[in-house]
């Protein structure tokens, strides 16, 4: 069987209230249309086409600039929103001829797992049906269309639950929006389709009863966990799918050896990595593609984004942001690390110690109160408490270069661009304006070399 995939993703999403499209919401951190996507992609479904319609170009350019591959993706524009069997009918030109099933599925239903849809794909492969539908039984019917089925419990048709009768509203089992089509009956049987309901909209969900009358095998796959079908059209849908995705990521990493001191404060975003026997404490967020290395302990009131955390790292109660840490590297209680920080082994950043766009050398020590921006430190230099590196002139940003073993007091003022040689120190309190040769003590304000240690 070769599949491709159709993922309409047009709609406006009214009930959002939002400027943003409603499949760039992101769930977990990502962007609820790349769950489908990434599926698409588990499921080698090539192509795979984004159908998509309002804020089209703002979907284009966040999904073209994500991590996902995309030389199996086109995007394929739905001018006119008329239906679910008119996005549909847009890739045609495109998927003719080249797939014998077409899987059509939903951009805002994030919590459906690759799993289920590869169960959908073997049923249909299997059964050799015309349609396989993806159903499930609830007493809430969430919007769906009811599965109508005969008296042998043959599937012969959905109907839009703003369509549907009374008798009909009591069915439980819904039809949930996904199909594995047989491709060349489709694409023959979409301009068949005529317009229905008071917008004169094209349903996909009425090739079911065009399979029917041509006595066409319709098959169903009935789902067990309802919340994988969980459309997204509210804020309020969208927190429950948060929480949902939540605990599933918490749960795979405690399955995979982490452990969670609070899972329900613990916030893990989808992309983010973690090794194991690391302790994560409450109240910690992580965000983005961070990793986070094996036996680290972080937390509580972690907050880190899009960083590279070695081994055996400890955070307390600090902001991280697009960082690395190499091994056994300590920072916190209120410390804030900015882009660029890069810290190698066994540095101590302490509280309120800020660093950005800098190089930490090996077992160095920032201990407290201290600002280290565009700099370059040695391996084992001590900060003293109050230290600033004045980086910026009003018109420009230089660099501070402080060489390895050097000794910078309290309160130093380190003028960029400026260069403290290997071994050197300052006293409390001085201005360095000009370098500070290596094994040199220099102090005041503009701080002097008043003595050479050799």
């Amino acid at each position: 069987m070769t599949l491709a995939a159709v993922i309409l993703a047009a709609g406006q999403g009214t009930r959002m209230k939002s400027s943003m499209p409603k499949v760039l919401h992101p769930v977990a951190g990502k962007p609820m249309a790349l769950y489908a996507l990434d599926a698409a992609g588990d499921l080698n479904a090539a192509p795979t086409v984004l159908v998509i319609g309002h804020g089209g170009d703002q979907v284009r350019t966040i999904i073209s600039n994500s991590q996902l591959p995309t030389s199996n993706l086109q995007f394929i524009e739905q001018k006119e929103q008329r239906g679910t069997g008119h996005a549909v009918l847009q890739a045609r030109e495109v998927l003719r001829d080249r797939a014998d099933t077409v899987l059509v599925m939903y951009a805002d239903m994030p919590l459906l797992q690759t799993t289920t849809l590869q169960k959908l794909a073997i049923l249909h492969a299997q059964s050799r049906a015309t349609i396989t539908m993806l159903t499930v039984c609830a007493d809430d019917s969430m919007g769906f269309g009811r599965v109508l089925r005969d008296s042998d419990f043959r599937v012969t048709g959905i109907v839009e639950e703003k369509d549907a009768t009374a008798e009909q509203r009591a069915i439980r089992e819904l039809n949930c929006g996904v199909y594995c089509f047989d491709a060349a009956w489709m694409w023959d049987h979409l301009a068949q389709l005529t317009p229905q309901g008071h917008k004169h909209e094209y349903y996909l969900t009425d090739l079911v009863a065009l399979a029917t009358r041509e006595n066409k095998m319709i098959e169903a796959l009935v789902l067990d966990d309802l919340s994988e079908v969980i459309g997204i059209n509210t804020r309020v849908h969208l927190a429950r799918a948060e929480k949902i995705m939540r605990d599933r990521i918490n749960e795979r990493w405690m399955d995979a050896g982490v452990t969670l001191i609070d899972p329900a404060t613990t916030y893990i975003d989808a992309d983010a990595t973690i090794g194991m026997d690391t302790v994560i404490e409450p109240n910690t967020h992580i965000h983005g593609a961070t990793r986070i290395g094996a036996q680290c302990r972080i937390g509580p009131n972690a907050i880190i984004r899009a960083s590279d955390i070695g081994d055996a790292c400890t955070i307390i109660a600090s902001v991280i942001r697009e960082s690395k840490l190499e091994e056994h590297v300590r920072v916190g209680p209120f410390a804030d690390l900015r882009p660029g920080a890069h810290l190698a082994r066994d540095v101590y950043v302490g509280n309120f110690g800020e660093v950005k766009n800098s190089y930490i050398g090996e077992a160095t020590h920032i201990g407290h109160f201290s600002y280290i921006g565009d700099a370059e430190l040695g391996a084992h230099v001590n900060i003293g408490a109050g230290t600033i590196t004045c980086n910026y002139d009003g018109k420009k940003k230089s660099r501070t270069v402080i060489g390895a073993r050097a000794f910078i007091g309290s309160d130093t003022m380190l003028v960029a661009p400026v260069e403290i040689g290997a071994r050197a120190h300052t006293g409390a309190g001085s201005v360095v304006t000009k370098n500070v040769p290596p094994d040199s003590l220099a102090v005041g304000q503009p701080a002097r070399v008043i003595r050479k240690f050799k």
